[in-house]
Order: structure tokens, then C-alpha cells, then sequence
């Protein structure tokens, strides 16, 4: 009877032993996802200065931490409060389990489980997380067999970053910085407290929905840890008493989305997996300039919109212009369709310093500053200008600012087009200075008339600005072009001669610690000398031109307004000696503001409210424009005027010379 009892114990051992070993033969290539581990990533974004932009991820927000950079208190902390023999066990507890089953007849039901790290690990990446005994015997096979693959500490390093802390974060450095913005290095014994006791129910023991629960718990993994000898009686107590501050944010923390925007349109075609890679993108922005810029924007903005609520109450004043058309404005006629948009870079690198797509971007994501093409207008014309003084002008060569009419055909139709300035007076004769300064259309014609229609569209091409007519109306700013592709443009004023492009990325360091940097690109277009002659003058711009209202005490700026048929866009365009700004304001469907919106009006405030606040912030930066040797300086009339080699005074009536470099003459 005996013989047959063993018997039948061997072949239900033999049985057993066989389903185990089926059972894992179905299972073992499921640890192959623990063994290989790579989750995804979260990608942060930070600026010039290293501060934290955003946080992007696909599903689930993780910031990798490795075990060589978890502090020996966190992983003390962790295994006395989830499984204090952890160092010693093979992958499950036998001691454990006897309790647990002892605990679980008692209940005729499955209450304790017994698990340890290394079965929770399994439990999280492989298996479900239902109370059966299937299960438990899956994790427990998958567990021992880990263990003689992975070391410990290879282990707790794919748990800490695999298991779940609650309130979106995953892994215990993205709670560290979520719940306490500190790093894992930062932490004191109750944050780590706090973090550890997460995972055994993380929405419950929520610190910021429950942190009177969240704190019990924290002191029973500080009680665990005294217990255990592995902090003394003095840091329990101060442990016990701590009670830290708990920050409830959302999980990207974008604090500048229309940038973020634009980073991951740039950078998704190049590194598809930009949302769960784990990369760290350095950017040229400054948030203390970015949210200048944002404020600029709005003020300019609020402006605008209490000029036309003081207009509406006037029935005398309701009206716009479109064509020489008079419009009635309706109520609320600016409010759903005025937007703006700035950007501003360093003159010598092009980096990104603002860009602000539009002033609410909850209200609308469409970036203006990237993906709006807007007619200039007179912000066309310092390039123009800029393209006399190439060919021999200098500010003091004379322009007639008289009317004209042209005759055209357009099919069988004969039709006449008579410009206007702006204000519909003439001058008469006038320099080059006084012309750009005041922004006169007609002496602009004039201008572009006389050096050749030919010659100003193949300088405007070379100096960057695309698909612009090759007729008369390149003159008004008549074609398309977006904010940024205006910042480009106007570099060559900004940086003396050197075009810029502005960018956005600084460097990107991928999860392997591989960085790839990036440079300024540049292209020489001409002389610094040849440009201080135009710089000068966007400078009188500023200084009593069309351009009153962009100025600002204690520094130099130079710039130009731009100003389109039927005020449909406002531009200033502009800088200082180290850093260039682009305001623009119009509608977005394209329709006309009020007369009153001009460059200087409605753009103008923005760009000084941007430099006076940036100067309260870096009151070190460069104040004035420095004059190349080149460049000589005669007194015409009482006042300076600037000339060179190539492009010397007009061949007027000398008085007295005082230098070689300075004379005085008199029209």
C-alpha cells in the first residue's frame, strides 16, 4: 500500500514538475520585455538658461533615472517598507508565502500576496494584476528566472523607473521633481518616505488629494526604517514631524506652448520618436524674455481694443477705410479676429530669444509669427533704400517726393494708378534720410523709378526676401512674407551686413548621454560700413520719424514701421545693438482695422515694452551702436551725416572742412 502511495505522489510530482515546466516554456519569452527594458520617455525642453520649458510624452510621463544615480536612502527605504530581504532572496520568499498562505486559509480567500520587488517588477511589465493562483505561479516562475539573469540592482533600477506614483507620473524621479520639484538627490527621508509608500496604492495615497493618508503612510515607512536600524532615533523624529510641500501641477509644465509647438514641428521628421525617446532639447529661448514678450504683445493688444471701444461710443468715428471705402464697424469688431504675433533673436546669432505665436494661444494655437504670411508694407522699405546706398547713394543723395500716374493695361482695360503718402501731402525734393524716415511712399516710388525696377528686385532677392513682384508695387510692401522670415531679412541691418537665421534648437542629448549641438548660420551680404548708412537712419526712425512711439530711455534702437493698404497689418520692425524684435498685429481674416492702427500705433508699443523691461532685467546689455572707422561724418546743415567710399555725399557746395573725415556743408 505504502509502495503505491509513493507512487502515486512521484507521478503527481512528475506532473506538476511537467505543467510547471509547460507553463513556463509558454511564458519564458515574456521576460524578455523586462530583461530588454526600454519604456518610453518623456522629452523635456529647457531654455538658454536651463530652466525647465516643458515636458512632452506620448502616454505615459517617465524621466529615466539610472541605479548609479539613486541614492542608497531610496533604495533603503524602498525595501524595508516592500521586501526587507530582498538582497537575499532568489526572486521569491519562502518565508513570505508561508505567511501569506497561512493568512489566506484563514480567509478561505486570497488576501495577502507576498510579493517582492522582483515579482512586482514581473506583475507590472508582464503580467496582469487579478488575485489568482495561475497568476502567482506564472510571477513566481518569470521572478526566479529573472533573478539569475538581472542583478539586484538592475532590478530596483526597472522597478524605480517602471512603477506607477500616482497623478500621472511614472517612475520615482518624474514624482520627485512632479510632487516636490526637487531631485532624488534632494529629497529628506519623509519625501522619500512619502514616494516609496506610493506604489502600494497610488491614487489613494495621492499626496496632493490625500496628503493626511499619504502622510500616514510615510511614517510607517519611517517607523519600518527605524525598526530596522537604518536610521537612528533622531532622524525618525524629525522624519515623523516633517511635513513638506506638495506641488499639484499638470504633467508638460509648458510654459510656452506656441514654442514647444514649433520645436516639434521642426524636430519630428528627423527624430520620430521625439515624444518617447527621453531626449533633452536645450533651446536658444529665454523664458524671462519669452514672458516679456508675451506681456508686450497683450499690452500692445489691450491698446488697441480700448481705442476702438472709445471710437465705438463716437458714430463720427465708427467707420473704417478699405480702398477709400468708409465701412461701418460693428460691435466687437476687433475682438475675434485681432491677433499679433513678436519674435526676437540675438543680431550676431540668430538664436531665438521670444517668439509668441499670438496673445492667447488657449483661444488659438495658430502661430503667426511661423505660419502667417502677411504683407509688409513700408517695412519693405529699408531694403530698398538699403539698395540705393549700394549702388552709390548715401542718406544725403536727393529723392523727389511728387506725385505720379501710371498708365497700365490689364487685358483690353487701360488703368491708372496714382500712389499716395500717407497724409496725401507732397515734399518736394528731399534726402534719402529724411524720405525713409518719414516713410514717403511717393519719394519711395520715385526712388525705385530711378535706380531701376531690375536692380531693386535682384537686391531684395540677395538680401533673402522671396517671391516679391518684379513691378512698381514692391515698393508698397505688396507680397507675402511671415514674421520670421521678416527677422531673417532685417538681420542684415541688425548684424552689419551678415544675414542670420534665426533658430530655435541649441543642442539635443538623447538617453544614451549623445549630444548633437548646433551653430549660427550666416551669410555675408555686405560691408558693415554700407549698412551703418542705413542703420543711421532707422535709428532717426526711432528717434523722430514714424517710429516715435518704439523708443525707449537709456538705449539705442533703429527700425521702420510698416503700414499696409487699408491698415489691414501693422509691423515695427526692429533693434538695439545686441538684440532685433518683429511686432506684428493685423486680423486674421484679413480684413481692415481702423485707420488710426498703424505701424508706429499699434506695433510700436509693443517693441519698446519688450526693451524697456528686457533693460530693467539685463541692464548690462549693449547700449549704442558703434560707427565703423570706415564710415566718414560730414555737418550738413547743422546736423551729422554719415558717408563712405562707396557711397559718398552729392556733389554740393563745400564750407569749411574740419577734418578729413568731418565737413561742414550747406545745401
Amino acid at each position: 500500500m505504502l509502495k503505491y502511495f509513493f507512487t502515486f505522489i512521484l507521478i503527481v510530482t512528475i506532473a506538476i514538475f511537467g505543467w510547471l515546466l509547460k507553463l513556463y516554456s509558454d511564458i519564458r519569452f515574456d521576460i524578455e520585455n523586462i530583461v530588454n527594458y526600454n519604456p518610453p520617455k518623456t522629452t523635456q525642453f529647457f531654455d538658454k538658461n536651463g530652466n525647465l520649458i516643458a515636458n512632452i510624452f506620448e502616454n505615459e510621463h517617465r524621466l529615466y533615472v539610472k541605479y548609479d544615480d539613486i541614492p542608497a536612502r531610496v533604495v533603503e527605504a524602498l525595501v524595508a517598507i516592500e521586501d526587507t530581504q530582498f538582497f537575499e532572496h532568489g526572486g521569491v520568499n519562502p518565508d513570505a508565502i508561508s505567511r501569506a498562505i497561512i493568512k489566506d486559509i484563514k480567509a478561505m480567500k486570497l488576501v495577502e500576496g507576498a510579493s517582492t520587488l522582483t515579482q512586482q517588477l514581473v506583475k507590472t511589465l508582464v503580467l496582469t494584476r487579478e488575485k489568482k493562483l495561475i497568476r502567482k505561479i506564472k510571477e513566481a516562475l518569470l521572478s526566479i528566472r529573472l533573478e539569475t539573469i538581472l542583478t539586484k540592482e538592475e532590478i530596483l533600477e526597472r522597478y524605480l523607473n517602471q512603477v506607477y506614483f500616482g497623478h500621472g507620473y511614472y517612475g520615482i524621479r518624474t514624482a520627485a521633481q512632479g510632487y516636490f520639484k526637487k531631485d532624488l538627490y534632494e529629497l529628506n527621508i519623509k519625501e522619500i518616505a512619502i514616494l516609496v509608500g506610493l506604489p502600494k496604492a497610488p491614487s489613494f495615497y495621492d499626496p496632493t488629494r490625500n496628503l493626511k493618508y499619504s502622510l500616514t503612510r510615510a511614517n510607517q515607512v519611517v517607523k519600518r526604517m527605524n525598526t530596522l536600524g537604518w536610521i537612528n532615533n533622531t532622524e525618525y523624529e524629525e522624519a515623523v514631524n516633517y511635513i513638506p510641500e506638495v506641488f499639484d501641477e499638470s504633467l508638460t509644465q509648458n510654459k510656452s506652448p506656441y514654442i514647444i509647438d514649433y520645436a516639434l514641428k521642426l524636430l519630428k521628421d528627423d527624430i520620430p520618436d521625439i515624444k518617447s525617446g527621453g531626449y533633452k532639447i536645450n533651446l536658444t529661448i529665454d523664458l524671462d524674455a519669452q514672458k516679456i514678450a508675451r506681456e508686450s504683445l497683450k499690452l500692445a493688444y489691450d491698446k488697441i481694443l480700448a481705442r476702438d471701444e472709445y471710437l465705438q461710443k463716437n458714430p463720427l468715428n465708427n467707420v473704417i477705410k478699405k480702398d477709400e471705402e468708409e465701412i461701418p464697424v460693428e460691435e466687437g469688431y476687433f475682438v475675434n479676429t485681432l491677433n499679433g504675433g513678436i519674435i526676437s533673436i540675438e543680431n550676431n546669432t540668430g538664436k531665438i530669444l521670444a517668439l509668441v505665436g499670438g496673445v492667447d494661444y488657449t483661444q488659438s494655437s495658430f502661430n503667426r509669427v511661423i505660419q502667417s504670411k502677411r504683407q509688409p508694407g513700408s517695412a519693405v522699405k529699408p531694403f530698398i533704400y538699403h539698395s540705393a546706398i549700394e549702388l552709390g547713394y548715401s542718406p544725403a543723395s536727393q529723392v523727389i517726393d511728387i506725385g505720379r500716374t501710371y498708365e497700365y493695361t490689364v487685358g483690353e482695360e487701360e488703368k491708372k494708378w496714382q500712389p499716395k503718402n500717407y497724409g496725401g501731402k507732397f515734399k518736394g525734393v528731399m534726402t534719402l534720410r529724411e524720405a525713409l524716415t518719414k516713410s514717403r511712399n511717393l519719394a519711395t516710388i520715385n526712388l525705385v523709378t530711378d535706380v531701376g525696377i531690375s536692380e531693386v528686385y535682384n537686391s531684395l532677392v540677395s538680401y533673402g526676401i522671396e517671391d516679391i513682384p518684379r513691378d512698381l508695387s514692391i515698393t508698397l510692401g505688396a507680397f507675402s512674407i511671415s514674421p520670421i522670415e521678416l527677422s531673417k531679412a532685417y538681420s542684415l541691418f541688425s548684424n552689419d551686413g551678415v544675414e542670420v537665421t534665426p533658430y530655435l534648437i541649441n543642442s539635443i542629448t538623447d538617453s544614451k548621454n549623445q549630444t548633437i549641438s548646433f551653430e549660427p548660420q550666416t551669410k555675408y551680404i555686405t560691408s558693415a560700413e554700407q549698412i551703418f548708412l542705413t542703420k543711421s537712419i532707422l535709428n532717426d526712425v526711432v528717434n523722430r520719424g514714424t517710429g516715435r512711439r518704439a523708443r525707449v530711455p537709456g538705449i539705442e534702437l533703429a527700425g521702420k514701421t510698416g503700414t499696409t493698404n487699408s491698415n489691414i497689418d501693422a509691423w515695427f520692425c526692429g533693434f538695439s545693438p545686441s538684440i532685433q524684435t518683429i511686432v506684428w498685429f493685423g486680423k486674421d481674416n484679413n480684413t481692415p482695422m481702423r485707420k488710426s492702427e498703424t505701424g508706429g500705433t499699434t506695433a510700436g508699443p509693443a517693441f519698446a515694452n519688450f526693451y524697456k523691461k528686457y533693460l530693467e532685467i539685463h541692464p548690462e546689455i549693449q547700449r549704442k551702436f558703434i560707427k565703423p572707422e570706415n564710415v566718414k561724418v560730414s555737418i550738413i546743415n547743422g546736423s551729422k551725416e554719415y558717408y563712405t567710399d562707396k557711397s559718398p555725399l552729392p556733389e554740393i557746395q563745400t564750407s569749411t572742412t574740419n577734418s578729413p573725415t568731418e565737413q561742414s556743408i550747406q545745401f
